[in-house]
């Protein structure tokens, strides 16, 4: 099974929240309906997938994620609006 990285915000260029999963449709969902209420995804509403990008091995994705943490907006932004340039929410293209 693949490890994913991915990015959710609550419009478009709002506020980003980076996180890494192995199943993505299902912790896009908890995003969606809050299933964890104290989060900091609950606190700014960041219910939308606007990036994701996949890996084979957990220790890839980890490396991944903590680099993307440490970026500077602007590069983050930038990530976004090459592959999703309407900031669409991708939840739906998920299988």
């Amino acid at each position: 099974m693949k490890y994913l990285v991915y990015i959710i915000s609550n419009k478009k260029q709002g506020v980003l929240y980076i996180g890494k999963t192995k199943r993505l449709k299902k912790r896009i969902y908890q995003h969606k309906t809050k299933a964890h209420p104290n989060t900091f995804s609950a606190r700014y509403n960041l219910d939308k997938l606007v990036y994701f990008e996949a890996f084979e091995t957990e220790d890839e994705a980890n490396l991944r994620e903590k680099r993307m943490k440490k970026w500077y907006r602007a590069w983050k932004i930038e990530l976004i609006e090459k592959s999703n340039p309407e900031w669409k929410d991708l939840y739906e293209v998920l299988k």
